[in-house]
């Protein structure tokens, strides 16, 4: 695509914008450089920038802009496939602000004239005081592409008295309400111009955050797989550990018997006894104090487990979280299950909700969980279920549906005439 330079009607130019300030001015042909492959820029490689073609007029004023985006490369260098005909769209754009020679042709986002393009295009910032029409208009002013201003001609330099005398007043008053019109028509336009952009803004703004919270939420339900995990692994360790605990115990107890019976056979054995008898009581003792030792060990284990779980369960969500977000600004989840209605979830409850949304559902109903599931089966699919002639099929005569969980009866509601 070949870009306009300068001609006998003006100038075009293309602007890469860093914020609302003006990063890098070009000319046309400069531009064509960058399209074509010959050069690179380096501080912009792997960057999507916000560009705007600028249209310019022989006495330097702006008459046309097209906001448009381009992507650079790792090495740089403009993107191959970008193919947007800006000089062709700034031909086709509506009525924009004045910036010095009377409402400018306008192509933005939010004034598209060629929907297939607009993805590639962006809203400029209209905030009062600071925004890209009034950096662009100070960028064009400045002229640091050094573009000629071309002079009028000598009849449009010979001064021209005008007067109003001798016009009625009736004339002179419908051009001043001719002139107000046309005021409040470009401020109404410029108005609506704002209100378009805010509303792509807020558009991408709560597309941002909408898709930041689903992110959000998987990592959250990921975590929390994670942790159920981690708490099953705990639990079995747990129960390892209570069954080797009874194993220990059922040892100790034994080696006490053994300990007691030894020690009466060595009160009732001779003196030459004695002596066996003896040793075997301590030998006995040394085992029923290593296998103490080795069951407080066992129980200094099991606390930790304990408290590894009761950590686990009672573990809040990090401080930089949605979830926690949610939690501290007390917003609640709202959730949609038949027979119910909308339910809100507040945080407490979420764990609850996630491990069994049907069992949860059930439970606000004032029903057993298989109960309401065979409500929702009749709800969903009103047909007769009883046994068909053939082993394994049902009626499937269709039935009136039950709306109301707590008024459904299984054999009856769910039964067709011949059935019931």
């Amino acid at each position: 695509m070949a870009l306009a330079d300068p001609s006998e009607e003006g100038y075009s130019a293309v602007f890469l914008m860093d914020g609302i300030e003006v990063a890098r001015q070009m000319r046309a042909a400069e531009f064509d450089a960058f399209l074509d492959g010959y050069v690179g820029l380096s501080d912009l490689a792997d960057t999507d920038v916000q560009a705007v073609f600028v249209q310019i007029g022989s006495d330097l004023l702006v008459r046309g802009l097209v906001f448009f985006r381009i992507y650079f490369d790792e090495e740089g260098r403009a993107d191959s496939h970008w193919n947007i005909p800006v000089e062709a769209l700034a031909l086709k754009g509506s009525a924009g602000p004045d910036m010095g020679a009377g409402p400018i042709r306008l192509v933005c986002r939010s004034l598209c004239p060629e929907k297939r393009y607009k993805s590639e295009l962006w809203d400029p910032d209209m905030t009062p005081g600071s925004n890209h029409f009034q950096t662009i208009r100070k960028a064009v002013t400045a002229n640091h592409l050094k573009y000629k201003r071309k002079s009028p001609s000598d009849d449009e330099q010979i001064p021209v008295l005008r007067t109003a005398l001798g016009k009625p007043d009736a004339e002179v008053a419908s051009q001043e309400a001719r002139a107000q019109r046309n005021r409040l028509a470009h401020m109404i336009r410029e108005q609506r111009l704002r209100i378009k952009t805010l509303q792509g803004a807020h558009r991408d703004s709560l597309a941002a955050m909408q898709r930041e919270q689903r992110l959000e939420h998987r990592a959250w339900q990921e975590k929390m797989t994670e942790l159920e995990r981690k708490l099953e692994r705990t639990r079995l360790d747990a129960k390892k550990v209570k069954k080797r605990l009874e194993r220990r115990d059922l040892q100790v107890e034994e080696l006490r018997q053994q300990l007691d019976e030894a020690r009466t056979a060595a009160l009732e054995a001779p003196q030459g006894m004695e002596e066996a008898a003896q040793a075997e009581v301590v030998l006995l003792r040394e085992q029923l104090e290593r296998k103490q030792r080795e069951l407080d060990s066992m129980g200094e284990r099991t606390r930790e487990l304990e408290q590894a779980v009761s950590e686990a369960r009672n573990k809040a969500p990090d401080e930089d979280s949605l979830i926690r977000q949610l939690q501290d600004q007390k917003v609640f989840l709202v959730g949609y299950h038949a027979g119910v209605g909308h339910l809100t979830l507040p945080y407490n409850d979420l764990r609850r909700y996630f491990e069994n949304p049907t069992g949860y559902a059930a439970e606000k109903c004032g029903l057993s969980e298989p109960d309401y599931r065979r409500w929702l089966d009749h709800y969903e699919n009103p047909v007769c279920r009883a046994p068909g002639r053939k082993k394994g099929q049902t009626c499937g005569q269709p039935v009136l549906r039950i709306s109301q969980p707590g008024e459904f009866k299984a054999g009856v509601h769910d039964r067709c005439d011949d059935h019931q």
